[in-house]
């Protein structure tokens, strides 16, 4: 049901001295380009890019209330007060969790945790939960990667007497004259604070929790050692929930990777090894589409527990029971996801082609599969996506969106509909009365101002590459450009006019495509192109001319190494 909108290939043209750039910093005019690209500018921003380290991390003592948090938490401490970790139940949330949870221990607070149950509590804290805390007998409580929305149920612990500290990186909520709202806490740690100086906003949860944890070891005298063989956390947090891999994000998933093959972690390890990974070779990618959707699955279909105990895990046997039953959820996860998409794709093609903004309801989809089936269906459709499921007592739903679209924005001219919600621009969730859901489809769609030319995909590339131009030097010297993820993505070069000499489809489930390719000047090199085989053929029929959008690569088959394109976009010459 794929939609057959032509993607629209466009060139980079932002504009730089590239080959002053290549001679400064030792690097070819093609990656100059590439990093000009990724809107990194002048010489500091572009050595930290190439060259940065742990050590270029912005000072987490800029975070508004930062300082005040940990003086807090200092006092909690020296006074053996109860404190209480409420987290989130995703891979940030998790992520988060764990870091509070091992540096406020290794600072010897008397902490434990709670992370809230997808069906029985929703997102983020809650009433129910606050009151287990103050039943338990618990002093202060201290959110990560929720609480920036939670104004009465903060309002509620403080009633109750409770010590209130937020992290969180969500943004904060406004009333109707626009004006900040955050919730009355002792302090809050959040970058998307307005006045918070910190020089990149742009963090996830994980990352704000790890930023407390380092001011926490400096108070308690903890070696730095200590709180950099945490970095992986902070990594995986950032992949996890999609953030953009810049600036210091994208410095954080570099050496964070770097720190994964000597993580402390038995659980990570054994996770690791269960999906089949070399822990010494993982990318964005592995932590993207394999690592954190299994850290996910538990949070889906059980409780978040299991995977915060798996990190916690020192017993190898245990470990290695819970990586394994995580894999499993995770198997399970995807085919529920998979049935899923089926039906919100049915329901887009014969219900709401038309719509601006797509609102799709699956009663009896599983409520924690709601966001990715809404992500594939955006990417299928180019439009933003809302999927929403039922749940015990209401609708819940998650959305993801296109860039035209700032979701969370869209989200507060409705706001009235929902019991509960909270986002970014480019994803949301949130909570309603099933009476209320055509209302907010219809509302929805009446307010969006999306042009046609929305809906239609971008390719962005970087360069036009002649073929000719590429070598294993050049393939080598990309690598200085990872980790690649949004807002860091992966180089893209196309050429144009390539001859087809054979065609050859390979691989069991027919999914891979080899093509023996000559340029206009006579050089041969192989392409590979990953789609349905049989398919593609028969689209190709006798058409021998074809433009490609490509990555080169070097492919290592029986002790020897070639150049070849894995080609991303193609169009054939009629």
């Amino acid at each position: 049901m794929k939609k057959d909108t032509q993607a629209t290939w466009m060139l980079q043209t932002k504009k730089a001295d590239f080959s002053a750039i290549g001679q400064r910093f030792h690097i070819s005019p093609v990656t100059a380009r590439i990093i000009r690209n990724r809107n990194v500018v002048g010489e500091d921003a572009i050595s930290r890019y190439l060259n940065g380290t742990i050590h270029d991390l912005y000072d987490p003592h800029l975070l508004k209330d930062m300082d005040r948090m940990v003086a807090i938490l200092k006092e909690k401490i020296r006074e053996g007060k109860c404190i209480r970790i409420v987290g989130d139940y995703d891979i940030d949330g998790i992520c988060s969790t764990y870091l509070l949870y091992q540096g406020l221990r290794r600072c010897g607070a008397n902490a434990d945790y709670q992370i809230p149950e997808r069906i029985r509590d929703g997102y983020g804290i809650n009433e129910s939960i606050i009151q287990r805390a103050f039943d338990h007998g618990i002093d202060t409580i201290i959110t990560c990667d929720n609480g920036i929305a939670a104004f009465e149920q903060i309002r509620m612990a403080k009633e109750l007497g409770m010590t209130v500290l937020i992290t969180d990186h969500h943004e904060v909520p406004r009333d109707e004259a626009g004006r900040e709202m955050p919730p009355p806490a002792d302090a809050v740690v959040n970058p998307k604070q307005e006045a918070c100086g910190y020089p990149f906003p742009e963090i996830c949860g994980g990352v704000v929790a790890y930023k407390l944890v380092q001011v926490l070891y400096e108070q308690f005298h903890v070696p730095d050692e200590e709180w950099e063989n945490m970095l992986e956390f902070a990594a995986i947090a950032t992949v996890g929930d999609v953030m953009r891999l810049q600036d210091e994000n994208r410095l954080l998933v570099r050496w964070g990777l770097k720190q994964m093959e000597r993580t402390r972690s038995l659980g990570l390890r054994k996770l690791v090894e269960v999906c089949g990974l070399d822990i010494g070779a993982l990318t964005a990618y592995h932590i993207g589409f394999v690592i954190g959707p299994c850290l996910n699955a538990s949070g889906r279909l059980q409780t978040a527990k299991l995977a915060l105990e798996l990190l916690l895990c020192e017993d190898e046997m245990r470990a290695s029971l819970m990586a394994e039953q995580l894999r499993e959820l995770n198997e399970e996860r995807k085919v529920m996801t998979q049935q899923g998409v089926d039906e919100a794709l049915r329901q887009a093609e014969e219900q709401y082609k038309k719509d601006s903004v797509l609102v799709i309801f699956l009663p009896d989809c599983h409520e924690s599969v709601a966001g990715i089936i809404a992500g594939r269906v955006r990417e299928i459709w180019n439009r933003p996506v809302f999927v929403l499921t039922r749940g015990e007592d209401c609708v819940k739903g998650s959305g993801r969106s296109i860039e035209a679209y700032h979701m969370y924005r869209e989200m507060c001219g409705v706001q009235e509909l929902f019991l509960k919600f909270g986002g970014h621009p480019m994803a949301a969730g949130f909570s309603m009365e099933e009476h209320c859901v055509k209302e907010f489809r219809r509302r929805l769609n009446e307010q969006a101002v999306l042009k046609p030319e929305d809906f239609i995909p971008k390719v962005w590339i970087d360069v036009a590459m002649p073929l000719e131009y590429i070598s294993e030097s050049l393939v080598q010297e990309l690598k200085l450009l990872e980790p690649f993820g949004q807002g860091n993505e992966k180089p893209q070069f196309a050429w144009k006019n390539l001859h087809i000499r054979s065609v050859r489809v390979l691989g069991k489930n027919r999914n891979a495509v080899k093509l023996a390719l000559v340029t206009e000047q006579g050089l041969a090199m192989d392409g590979m192109l990953f789609t349905e085989g049989d398919r593609f053929v028969e689209e190709l029929g006798t058409q021998r001319t074809m433009d490609v959008v490509y990555y080169p690569e070097i492919n290592e088959y029986n002790g020897r190494r070639s150049l070849q394109l894995v080609i991303r976009e193609y169009k054939l010459h009629p």
